[in-house]
């Protein structure tokens, strides 16, 4: 029996590549392998998670406030009290290997294990590596990456270039589109615009889409899906109530991703590792509004994270955010697209990260 533990989370970002190589894991090994999610007290993963069939631990640990709050006094104290806890948990479920996916949780639980002896693996979706992962990746067996280049942040040795993990069936044929259509209870006679924030939501296009049924008055010749995210669910329901928008599906959360890109004639995403793979692999026309916020040089604005060159094929534009972004290098929904066929993204010189997960 092979013990194997994932650990990330925080956005859908990082918890569906972990989901896709758990799937990935049952489908190879069957009964002869057990998984355990390791994620962060309060995060997302630890809905998403137990609502696919996967058990899961949650750690106390916490990010830095950006501004001077007094919440920053506890981090250095849940860091420590999470670190034990993961060697605790490591220890007591028998981990044979560790993968890390980013987040909030995997950082002392790579910790933790690299301590005990324990192989570590990191997967690494952007294309500009954070400070915790080039730290990490000293003690770690493999670093797993969606682009080539990641030399400069670890050790060559080290790397593999796999892709980025995905869920569902994404392909330039996808889903049925009249299936899809109906599940979103949408009309085949108007062309559909898929509006996608992140799993945390981006207040700009959100902000364009209020500003635009508003300016319709709720009538247009388009049908939109739009994905509002977590943050802003409350808020854009309300409006959604004083301003009626005829043809507009509105949700927090996309949970069925292949079905959304198949009703959609053009999507407009941020554009988050994640969503790049995915749109890579489905071959839409899309306006990419990369966030102005993130660590260093963000993600989302470099050629690998988006641009008609590289992640988005010749069908991708870059349109620049001067909005906020509350869920930086989220992918909207990503990869959680109910399907059964894990896949790993890209296209052209992408299509290096677009093999099966097998």
């Amino acid at each position: 029996m092979k013990r194997i533990i994932l650990s990330g989370g925080g956005t859908g970002g990082h918890i569906y590549p972990a989901v896709a190589v758990a799937e990935a894991l049952k489908r190879r090994f069957g009964d002869g392998v057990e998984i355990l999610f390791v994620g962060a007290e309060g995060k997302m993963e630890m809905e998403k998670v137990p609502a696919l069939g996967y058990r899961i631990v949650g750690l106390p640990i916490a990010g830095l406030q950006r501004r001077l709050d007094w919440r920053n006094l506890a981090v250095p104290f849940k860091a420590v009290k999470s670190i034990r806890m993961a060697k605790r948990i490591i220890r007591d479920f028998g981990a044979d290997a560790v993968v890390g996916f980013g987040g909030y949780a995997s950082a002392p639980v790579l910790w933790a294990a690299q301590r005990m002896g324990v192989p570590t693996v990191i997967q690494e979706q952007n294309s500009y590596a954070g400070v915790t992962n080039k730290i990490l990746a000293k003690g770690a067996r493999r670093i797993c990456t969606a682009y080539e280049g990641m030399e400069r942040f670890f050790p060559a040795a080290k790397i593999v270039l796999t892709g980025n993990p995905l869920r569902g069936r994404f392909s330039k044929e996808g889903a049925d589109r009249a299936e899809a259509l109906e599940y979103y209870g949408l009309t085949p006679d108007l062309p559909v615009i898929l509006v996608v924030g992140g799993s945390l939501g981006t207040r700009s296009l959100n902000e364009m889409m209020k500003a635009w049924i508003v300016g319709t008055d709720g009538k247009a010749p388009v049908q939109v899906i739009w994905q509002t995210g977590k943050y802003y669910e409350r808020e854009m329901q309300a409006f959604l109530a004083a301003h009626p928008a005829a043809h507009v599906w509105q949700g927090a959360f996309i949970d069925r991703m292949d079905y959304a890109y198949a009703a959609a004639d053009l999507v407009v995403s941020r554009s988050g590792a994640g969503t790049v793979s995915e749109l890579c692999l489905v071959a839409k026309p899309v306006l990419f509004v990369p966030s102005q916020r993130g660590r260093g040089p963000s993600d989302q604005k470099r050629p690998g994270a988006g641009d008609e060159g590289r992640g988005g094929g010749r069908s991708g534009r870059r349109v620049p955010d001067e909005g906020d972004a509350a869920g930086r290098g989220a992918a909207g929904g990503s990869g959680d697209a109910g399907g059964d066929e894990p896949q790993s993204g890209g296209a052209g010189q992408a299509r290096r990260r677009g093999r099966y997960c097998q």
